[in-house]
């Protein structure tokens, strides 16, 4: 009668501890699948909020937190703003403004970050999308941009980069596309903006 009985008992603890397991693993999945970063940007023409998507693209937004923590973006500026009347020697026009840390804090900025491409993110360059300024792939560091109108022409094939890689999309605007709008359209040399938008600190939310 002892070996039923302790097969019996094996039976009953691994359901117990299978039953025990599992629940663990889901929540997981949930939790990182819904993880978000909210942070304001405060200028000096309003605030911009900022919802970063660290599910999807976890190496940008990890890169550009840390510009947002170690205190970088105070004294920051948006200095570049494209328009449909400034890019005369672009067959592929955008609409975009562009900003980055303190250009006396560069050095406190970490080394070029691997492109995380629109195609494997899912994100696109939507109106109100933020995303990385670069030059090659793989190259981004602290500037970044925020669209205006839906730019196709950002994503991954598409051609407003001659190597077709398109930039890395991290979040999007959820308050303040009027302050975004506002500093496209403000005075300008070229796509220089004259004078800057100062940004004037950039926290998280909550």
């Amino acid at each position: 009668m002892r070996a039923p009985l302790l097969s019996a008992c094996c039976v009953l603890l691994l359901l117990a501890s299978s039953s025990l397991a599992a629940p663990k693993e889901a929540p997981a999945r949930a939790s990182s699948e819904a993880r978000t970063v909210t942070v304001i940007l405060q200028t000096d023409v309003g605030e911009i909020e900022l919802v970063l998507d660290a599910a999807r693209a976890p190496l940008t937004v990890k890169n550009f937190l840390h510009s947002v923590d170690a205190g970088l973006f105070t004294g920051g500026v948006f200095h570049r703003t494209v328009t449909p009347g400034n890019q005369p020697d672009k067959a592929v026009k955008i609409e975009v403004i562009q900003g980055g840390i303190a250009p006396g804090k560069t050095a406190a900025q970490l080394a070029p970050i691997a492109l995380e491409r629109t195609k494997d993110t899912g994100l696109k360059h939507l109106d109100g999308t933020v995303s990385m300024a670069r030059d090659t792939p793989d190259s981004a560091r602290s500037d970044f941009f925020i669209c205006v109108g839906d730019q196709p022409a950002l994503d991954f094939g598409g051609q407003r980069n001659p190597d077709g890689q398109g930039f890395a999309a991290f979040g999007r605007v959820v308050r303040g596309m009027d302050v975004v709008r506002a500093i496209q359209q403000a005075p300008a040399e070229g796509q220089r903006l004259t004078p800057p938008i100062q940004i004037l600190r950039a926290t998280r939310k909550g």
